[in-house]
């Protein structure tokens, strides 16, 4: 198993527990990159249509983490709400929240005054909103303290701060090579790598473009509850919460500098400007703190914006998993189901056939 955010290192918990020997390799610590760094939202409002029943099931096992995982992780269950200030995001607001709906997703729209109601902090110039009972959020870096003791407890050989140079199919195993000139060989191959997938495919002879994104986060120091649930903006633009402490995560896909190779380097001031001004335009009272930290998180995602989940066409016992937008909340239930294909079991949900996404090598992007 290459790539131990939460959607590879669930599949390797799960394989463990099964039975099968396993070893879980990243070029840094369990989840640490996309999996430790995100905003931890465990919303249905900014999940595409497709995904909801996935993200539903990922919800649920979330905040079933203590029986599980074996620790909790901070998960709690919050109301959603997602706001419209002008009428394009209403009608934007309209459109996703029908859709959602005709998926299962609990969401219904409810007027200004409903929404105020619900969270009396909101900025009284909204025109629009939607409601979801099912929302919620993560402490996101305790994910990969959670993943750890699982996993060791299950007998699984941990390779952290590991990096990877390449991958050689060799007579019906996978030979995997280290950059310190160590070799690891294995009869099944998982590729978990998230937005390095792209490299990682093409060690295979695959060829699928990944798009990077560089989101920026903001935690602000603690303040009075100034709200109780998690609020976005039908644009996708914002997600805010407030922790037990006091203090407020503001995230929303603003992005900054970096790549998959320096990872997140700096932020955009221009764009930090904005999402702040946008939360403070959300939640007026937010104008009373200060940010205490801003960080960079990395996002993964194909082109038609659906992951990538399943066998990989021509190889015996090779697979891959990643890239699915807002990917955290659905990480746990879709690393289940593709532990429960390698088992041989069906499972429950359809997977997400990468062949779909395999171009040849002459092919541009």
């Amino acid at each position: 198993m290459v790539g131990a955010g939460a959607m590879g290192a669930t599949a390797a918990l799960h394989l463990a527990r099964a039975g099968m020997r396993v070893a879980l390799i990243d070029r840094g610590e369990i989840c640490r990159e996309a999996s430790g760094v995100n905003a931890g939202t465990l919303t249905l409002h900014m999940t595409r249509a497709a995904l909801i029943p996935y993200a539903m099931k990922g919800r649920e096992l979330w905040l079933d983490a203590p029986n599980w995982l074996g620790m909790d992780v901070g998960a709690r269950s919050a109301p959603g709400l997602s706001l419209a200030f002008t009428a394009a995001e209403q009608e934007m607001l309209e459109k996703r929240a029908q859709a959602r709906a005709a998926m299962g997703a609990p969401i219904r729209l409810i007027t200004p005054a409903e929404a105020l109601r619900i969270e009396p902090g909101l900025n009284p110039s909204l025109i629009a909103a939607a409601y979801c009972e099912l929302d919620g959020h993560v402490t996101a870096y305790m994910t990969g303290r959670a993943y750890r003791k699982a996993l060791v407890s299950a007998n699984v050989t941990i390779l952290e701060n590991t990096s990877v140079s390449g991958i050689e199919p060799d007579g019906g195993h996978y030979t995997i090579l280290h950059e310190d000139g160590a070799r690891t060989t294995t009869k099944r191959l998982v590729l978990a790598g998230g937005v390095w997938l792209e490299t990682m495919l093409a060690w295979l002879g695959f060829r699928v473009p990944i798009k990077c994104l560089i989101n920026q986060l903001v935690v602000t120091e603690r303040m009075r509850p100034v709200m109780q649930t998690v609020v976005g903006i039908a644009n996708g633009l914002l997600s805010l919460k407030q922790f037990e402490n006091g203090s407020v995560l503001i995230g929303g896909g603003w992005q900054g500098v970096g790549d998959p190779i320096r990872g997140g380097v700096e932020t955009i001031p221009e764009n930090l400007i904005g999402n702040v001004q946008l939360a403070r335009h959300a939640i007026p009272a937010l104008g009373d703190t200060r940010i205490l930290r801003i960080w960079l998180g990395l996002e993964s995602e194909t082109a038609d914006a659906m992951p990538i989940i399943g066998p990989l066409p021509g190889l015996d016992e090779a697979y891959v998993i990643g890239c699915a937008h807002s990917g955290y909340t659905s990480a746990p239930y879709m690393g289940r189901l593709l532990a429960d294909r390698i088992l041989g079991r069906e499972p429950e949900m359809p997977l997400f056939d990468p062949a779909r996404l395999i171009r040849n090598p002459e092919e541009t992007a």
